[in-house]
């Protein structure tokens, strides 16, 4: 009980006793009693009786085939004489039903067992509420109405009722708000006999005026008014004390237990844009039919219960996107509080930056480049970089690729850093132990395609990334980094040695302060990996270009070659060979999700005849690994971002061959 029901119980014996100086001798504890839980059976269902939610709020329904099912023997709380108290307080919450005129329904009454005399009872009818009892004097006995003129309570809101008497003054008051005071000619019987009467809840034994509403509450508080232990609360949260199987969901079966209660809501849904989520709307439904959602309010936030798993259906164009040259990377990236970009690596002078604007990518910043291969977006703290990989060296004849830093004051990329690079291809950036660092993949330098590719940290002193490790590579194109567990790796794709694009790419993983040789995978002009989790396995999806051999050019110029996808085996320790997709001249994979379904798409750039090849969404299909489902036309296909708005989703991918780059929205059903 709560420390609100104690006070009462220690406040109530010093109530001023009754009147003509004789003490009141009261018949029952004083302390609230709960006529709704004694008059709830042990099996409503059996009784017809049900548990319903509205509002948010748990409520009972009788059922006209059993009118007395709700009542029990005055006899029960009444337990040191039969007397009914002379000063109490009546409490009651309900969710009443719109009545016709003339109309009453009972909302509790005491009934005398014999004679089926009315002794006490409340109704109401569309104008009124009623406060009956039986009065007895030497003239004889007579029943007695006191009625007020009814509160709004048809509005299919919870409403509670405070009625409190005390020898001839009736007090009513409704949801908190202002009482409404009558003094009557008559004053409430100070020895209303109850022996052998019952109370009845929501009824007065049958079924006509039977309560056709919801009640959540029935108190009787002997001795005491108790509206000042409730107030100030508002209609439902008024609560004094209810049944425990109105406390909560406990209307439901658990495992294989029998349903005792039938439990329901009232099935409001609503359609349309999304509603507001407030008290007023708490439990009730909204349907989305534009996304077949069915969601509940709960709180002040809408939960989904049901929606449509989201299924690629096909693949639009959504937007021509026309570049300052041709396009051998793409960017995708948000910054907070400016909005989604995309950085688009140019093969002439200039490189652009596009920001998303009324759902496309319209121009926003030029930045000068040297045959731009790649960008990489990547944050530090509240600092917002770009790196943009530079292939050619400047007009000087000096190499350097450089960082770009985001001004929040000009709201452009401005330059940060410069670093010396040869032929960079790519950029990756990541943390490890707190710690930041960027890699770039050195693809030749003059001839020589054997060179050390470069680990950059971040000095937090300087605020500059300075050289931490080399590693040799050959022909490196791409590096990819991750996560297993606490372990972080790094991965090249190592592209041609000089004489051969069939070599060996290398993972590494970091220990003890830097990266280690983890694994070599035999690869054939590999120009990406791609690392992806479906639940939790791990995949590495390699990219192969080109079997090249100079010593056996004729035979072995293919450009239609198996790329692979491997998985690691966590036992062994070890990626292995998971599955092989004929790709041509495959130069990028890109990852993405639709629902609950999963996809790789891939560049195809080349067939050995025409760059207008079809690159291919594939789908993962569990045991069959991942199956082709669409052929997308492109030309010198080069990279794959995939994003996402508030619109839904996107494909975007650029051409090696042709100053356009293409949106693509993905459709769902």
């Amino acid at each position: 009980m709560s420390i609100l029901l104690t006070l009462c119980a220690v406040l109530l014996p010093l109530v001023t006793p009754g009147r003509g100086g004789r003490r009141w001798e009261p018949c029952t504890d004083l302390r609230p009693l709960d006529i709704l839980a004694e008059a709830v059976p042990p099996n409503g269902a059996e009784s017809g009786i049900s548990v319903m939610r509205v509002q948010g709020a748990l409520g009972l329904q009788l059922s006209a085939t059993a009118p007395h099912a709700m009542s029990f023997p005055a006899s029960r709380i009444f337990v040191r004489c039969d007397f009914f108290p002379e000063e109490f307080s009546i409490v009651v919450t309900l969710k009443a039903p719109s009545l016709p005129p003339k109309k009453n329904e009972y909302l509790f009454t005491v009934v005398a067992e014999g004679p089926d005399a009315l002794l006490l009872g409340l109704r109401y009818s569309p104008t009124r509420l009623h406060f009956l009892f039986l009065r007895e004097d030497a003239a004889g006995t007579w029943q007695t109405r006191v009625s007020f003129r009814s509160p709004a309570l048809m509005d299919s809101q919870w409403h509670t009722l405070v009625l409190a008497v005390s020898e001839d003054s009736f007090s009513l008051t409704t949801d908190c708000g202002v009482p409404v005071d009558i003094t009557a000619d008559v004053s409430f019987p100070a020895t209303l006999s109850v022996q052998g009467a019952r109370f009845f809840v929501g009824s007065r034994r049958r079924t006509k005026g039977l309560f056709t509403g919801l009640v959540r509450q029935l108190v009787l508080l002997p001795g005491s008014d108790a509206t000042p232990s409730l107030c100030p609360c508002r209609n439902a949260e008024i609560v004094l004390s209810i049944p425990s199987i109105l406390q909560g969901l406990t209307g439901k079966p658990e495992d294989n237990e029998v349903l005792k209660y039938p439990y329901e809501t009232d099935m409001k849904v609503t359609l349309g844009s999304r509603p507001p989520c407030t008290k007023l709307e708490d439990a009730q439904f909204w349907f989305d039919a534009g996304k077949k959602g069915l969601y509940l309010c709960v709180g002040s936030e809408w939960v989904s219960v049901l929606a449509a798993k989201e299924k690629l259906d096909y693949v639009e164009e959504h937007q021509s996107l026309f570049t300052n040259s041709e396009t051998l990377g793409i960017e995708v990236f948000v910054i907070p509080e400016a909005g989604l970009f995309i950085a688009t690596a140019n093969r002439k002078a200039t490189s652009a930056i596009y920001k998303w604007t009324d759902g496309k990518f319209a121009s926003y910043q030029n930045i000068r480049t040297h045959q731009a291969q790649s960008w990489r977006h990547f944050t530090i703290g509240k600092k917002i970089f770009l790196a943009v990989a530079n292939f050619d060296p400047n007009e000087k004849g000096q190499e350097f690729s450089v960082i770009y830093k985001w001004s929040q004051r000009k709201l452009r990329f401005t330059p940060y850093q410069r670093v010396a690079t040869h032929s960079a291809r790519d950029w990756e950036a990541f943390e490890v132990a707190g710690e930041y660092f960027l890699a770039v993949a050195n693809h030749r330098e003059g001839d020589n395609h054997n060179i050390d590719s470069v680990i950059y940290k971040w000095n937090p002193r300087t605020r500059l990334f300075e050289a931490n490790q080399t590693i040799a590579t050959s022909g490196a194109y791409d590096w990819e980094f991750f996560t297993v567990g606490p372990y972080s790796f790094l991965v090249v794709a190592n592209a041609f040695n000089g004489t051969s694009t069939k070599v060996h790419s290398h993972l590494y993983v970091w220990l003890v302060g830097s990266f280690q040789l983890f694994q070599s995978f035999l690869t054939f002009g590999a120009a990406d990996w791609e690392v992806f989790r479906i639940g939790e396995r791990i995949f590495l999806a390699v990219a192969n270009s080109h079997s090249y051999d100079v010593e056996m050019q004729v035979q072995n110029d293919s450009y239609v070659i198996n790329s692979v996808i491997y998985e690691l085996n966590v036992t062994a320790q070890t990626f292995i060979k998971f599955q092989e997709i004929p790709t041509c001249s495959a130069l990028d994979w890109e990852f993405f999700s639709v629902g609950e379904d999963y996809f790789l798409v891939v560049a195809n750039s080349f067939d050995g005849n025409t760059f207008s090849v079809n690159s291919i969404i594939y789908r993962w299909q569990g045991y069959e690994g991942f199956v082709a489902v669409h052929s997308l036309p492109t030309f010198g296909c080069r990279d794959w971002e995939a994003f996402r708005t508030t619109a839904g989703s996107y494909l975007v991918y650029s051409s090696a061959k042709e100053p356009l780059s293409r949106v693509l929205k993905l459709r769902t059903g």
